[in-house]
C-alpha cells in the first residue's frame, strides 16, 4: 500500500479521535471555569499532569466504548447512548486517578459533575450537524428523484416502515393516514398523522405527495378493498407492505415494499384452523401427492414438507414440473426424504410400483385436467385423466392400505354443465362409495377458483394488460368465487384431520366475485384505466359455462362442522355394483375409442347431466372454435 493511500485511509479515524481529544481538554478547562466563576475569590489551578491525565482515561475509555468505530455519517440515538456511557464511566475513572495522583488537589468534586454534561454535548452536536448537513445536502442533490409519501396506516407496521424509511434516500415521508381516534393530532418518528383514511385524496393533494404506502398487514380483505378504493381516486401509485399470513408462511419480509396485488382484495380472510390436528396427521407420516407439480399440487407438497412429514413422493406427468419442485423440496427440507415419480396417474402398473415402494399412510389426489372450454370438445382425454386416473390411484390406496386419501375436486362438479364438472363429479361418486368397501378413508375437498394458479384468469388478464389490451371477458354477469393458493391447501390439510370417511367437504367462500369487476380492478392495479386504456371485450359464454358456480347440489343438505366456514355435504350412495359395472364399461370406450359408448356411460352415471353441441365426438375441432384461454 502506498503512503498515500495509507494517509489517506486512516485520516478520517485521526481526525475523529483528535477532535474527541480536542473537546475533552476543552469540556475538562470549561468545567473548570464555570465552576471558579461562582467563586471570583478563588483561582484556577491546573496541575502539571492533569490535562495528561485526564486525557489519556477518557482516550482509552472512547477506545474501550468503541467511539471511533461509529461513522458520523449514519450518528443516531445508539450513537448518543454510547457518548453518555464513554463520559460518565471516564468522569469516575479520572476522579480516581486524579485522586492518585494528588487527591484532587485543585479539582473541586462540582467539576467531576459538570464535566461529564459539557463533554457530552461537545461530543453529541458535532455528530449530529454533521449527519443533518449531510442528509441535507443529499436532499439537494437528488431533490428531482426524492418521492414524497403518505404512509397508510400509523400501528407498529407503519412507524416501522416510516423508520426504514430514513435510511432510503429515494422516500420522504410528509405523515400517516389512519382511522384511530386517539392518534389524532399525534406525531409518529417525527411525522404527524394528518387525517383519517377518508380524507386520503385531500391530504395526498394538500401535501403534494408522489405515492402511497399501505402499512396494513393485519387488514381484512374488505378493509384493503376500501384503502385500495381510496387510493385509486388520488390517481397516485401506490404500495403496500406483505400481509401477516404471508410473513409468517416466510413467503414475504415484514416490511418490504411490493404492489398491491389481486389476492390482497380478492383473497378472503384466514379461517381458523386446527393446525394442532393437522400436525398430528403428518407429522412423521409418509404420504403421497399426484400432480405435486401443479399449482395446488406444489404448494400442497410445501405446506405438508413444513408440517413435519417423515417421507413425501410425488407422483408427476410433467417432467419440468417434477424437477422444480423436487429441487425446491430437497434445498428447503434437506431432512424430508423425497422420492419424485415421473409417471401418469391412470398407469396402473406405475402407481402399483409406486404405493408398493413409498407405503405412504395419506394420500392426495391432485393431478387432473381442468382446462374446461378445451376438454368440452376431448372426452376420452378427461374420462381417462380425471376418472380412471382417480379410480387407479384410489385402488391402489386401498390395496396398500393408506389411511386416508384427500381427493382434490372442484366447485363445477355441482350440477356440472361442462365435461370436466361431469368427470370430477363422477370421481367424487366412487370415492364416495369405495369408502364403504374399505378401510382406507375417503374424502373429497371442493372449492372454487384459485388465484394465479396455471391456466386461470388471473395470470390471462395480466398478459392482456401487458400487452395493452383488450382484456377479454365472457360475459358481463359472470361470476366466481376465489381463493389464494395456500387457502386451498389448508383447507385441504384439514379435511385430511376431521374426516370420518365418505364426506365431501367444501368452504363457505363468502359471496362470488364478478370476473368483471376482477378484470377492472386488476387493470387499476397495473397504473391503468379500465375501458379507456385498456378496453375489456365480452366474448360471450362458451359451451360448458356457466354464469355462476355452486359448492352443494341441493340433496345433498350440506351442514356445518367443528370448524369456521368448512361445511359437510352429505353422503349420496349409488348402486355400488352398478357403478363398478359402468365405469369398466366406460374404460373399455376408452381403451376402443368410442366416446358415443363413453358418453352414454357418463349419462347413466349422471342422469341430470346435458351435453351441450360442441362436447359431441364429432366436433374435436370445437376448440379452435372458442377462445382457447380459460376464465375458469
Amino acid at each position: 500500500m502506498s503512503l498515500r493511500r495509507f494517509v489517506g485511509f486512516i485520516h478520517p479515524r485521526i481526525a475523529v479521535v483528535l477532535h474527541d481529544l480536542v473537546v475533552t481538554a476543552l469540556a475538562w478547562w470549561i468545567a473548570k471555569i464555570l465552576r471558579y466563576a461562582l467563586k471570583p475569590d478563588e483561582l484556577v489551578h491546573f496541575s502539571a499532569l492533569e490535562f495528561p491525565i485526564v486525557l489519556l482515561v477518557q482516550g482509552l475509555i472512547f477506545r474501550w466504548t468503541g467511539l471511533y468505530r461509529s461513522v458520523w455519517r449514519f450518528a443516531s440515538l445508539p450513537d448518543l447512548w454510547n457518548i453518555a456511557r464513554a463520559v460518565v464511566i471516564g468522569a469516575l475513572l479520572i476522579g480516581v486517578a486524579l485522586f492518585l495522583h494528588n487527591r484532587l488537589d485543585g479539582v473541586p468534586r462540582s467539576v467531576l459533575v459538570l464535566y461529564p454534561i459539557l463533554l457530552a454535548v461537545l461530543l453529541g452536536a458535532p455528530r449530529l450537524a454533521y449527519r443533518y448537513w449531510k442528509d441535507s445536502r443529499n436532499d439537494l442533490l437528488h431533490n428531482q428523484s426524492v418521492k414524497r409519501v403518505l404512509i397508510v396506516g400509523a400501528d407498529r407496521a407503519g412507524e416501522v416502515l416510516s423508520r426504514d424509511l430514513r435510511r432510503d434516500s429515494r422516500y420522504v415521508v410528509v405523515g400517516f393516514v389512519d382511522d384511530e381516534p386517539s392518534l389524532r393530532g399525534a406525531s409518529i418518528n417525527g411525522h404527524p398523522v394528518l387525517g383519517r383514511f377518508e380524507q386520503l385524496p385531500e391530504v395526498a393533494r394538500e401535501a403534494a405527495v408522489d405515492m402511497l404506502l399501505i402499512a396494513l398487514p393485519g387488514a381484512t380483505t374488505a378493509e384493503m378493498r376500501r384503502v385500495v378504493a381510496l387510493c385509486d381516486t388520488t390517481d397516485l401509485p401506490y404500495r403496500t407492505v406483505p400481509r401477516l399470513e404471508d410473513v409468517v408462511a416466510g413467503r414475504a419480509q415484514f416490511n418490504q415494499i411490493k404492489e398491491v396485488a389481486i389476492e390482497d382484495l380478492l383473497g378472503r380472510d384466514a379461517v381458523e384452523l386446527d393446525w394442532t390436528a393437522i400436525r398430528e396427521t403428518l407429522s412423521g407420516r409418509h404420504v403421497l401427492v399426484t400432480g405435486g407439480g401443479g399449482s395446488i399440487g406444489s404448494e400442497l407438497c410445501r405446506q405438508v414438507a413444513r408440517l413435519g412429514a417423515q417421507s413425501l413422493t410425488v407422483v408427476e406427468q410433467s417432467e419440468y414440473n417434477l424437477y422444480r419442485i423436487g429441487q425446491e423440496l430437497r434445498a428447503d427440507f434437506p431432512e424430508m426424504v423425497f422420492d419424485g415419480i415421473l409417471a401418469n396417474c391412470g398407469d396402473q402398473t406405475a402407481m402399483e410400483k409406486a404405493f408398493a415402494a413409498a407405503r405412504p399412510q395419506v394420500v392426495f389426489h391432485a393431478a387432473a385436467y381442468k382446462h374446461v372450454p378445451m376438454l368440452q370438445g376431448q372426452l376420452r382425454a378427461a374420462f381417462r385423466n380425471n376418472v380412471l386416473g382417480t379410480c387407479t390411484v384410489a385402488d391402489a390406496a386401498c390395496a396398500n392400505g393408506v389411511e386416508c386419501f384427500v381427493l382434490i375436486s372442484t366447485d363445477k362438479a355441482v350440477n356440472p354443465t361442462s365435461v370436466m364438472g361431469a368427470c370430477k363429479r363422477v370421481a367424487e361418486i366412487y370415492c364416495q362409495n369405495l369408502d364403504a368397501h374399505t378401510d382406507t378413508r375417503f374424502m373429497t375437498v371442493r372449492f372454487g377458483n384459485v388465484l394465479d394458479s396455471a391456466g386461470s384468469v388471473v395470470p390471462l388478464f395480466r398478459r392482456q394488460i401487458r400487452e395493452g389490451g383488450p382484456v377479454t371477458v365472457t360475459h358481463p354477469e359472470i361470476s366466481r368465487y376465489f381463493m389464494t393458493i395456500p387457502e386451498a391447501c389448508q383447507l385441504i390439510l384439514q379435511t385430511a384431520s376431521i374426516g370420518k370417511g365418505g364426506e365431501i367437504y367444501a368452504l363457505d367462500m363468502g359471496e362470488p366475485v364478478k370476473i368483471r369487476d376482477l378484470a377492472e380492478q386488476m387493470i387499476r392495479l397495473a397504473g391503468k384505466k379500465p375501458g379507456s386504456e385498456i378496453p375489456i371485450v365480452y366474448t360471450g359464454l362458451r359451451s360448458g359455462e356457466k354464469l355462476f358456480e355452486e359448492l352443494f347440489h341441493p340433496l345433498e343438505n350440506y351442514s356445518a362442522t367443528a370448524h369456521a366456514k368448512i361445511f359437510l355435504a352429505q353422503h349420496r350412495e349409488v348402486s355400488w355394483e352398478l357403478l363398478r359395472a359402468l365405469l369398466s364399461k366406460a374404460a373399455e370406450a376408452v381403451d376402443e375409442f368410442n366416446e358415443e359408448e363413453l358418453r352414454r356411460c357418463v349419462s347413466s352415471l349422471l342422469p341430470s347431466f346435458r351435453w351441450s353441441e360442441s362436447a359431441q365426438p364429432d366436433n374435436v375441432v370445437s376448440i379452435r372454435r372458442i377462445n382457447p384461454e380459460s376464465n375458469e
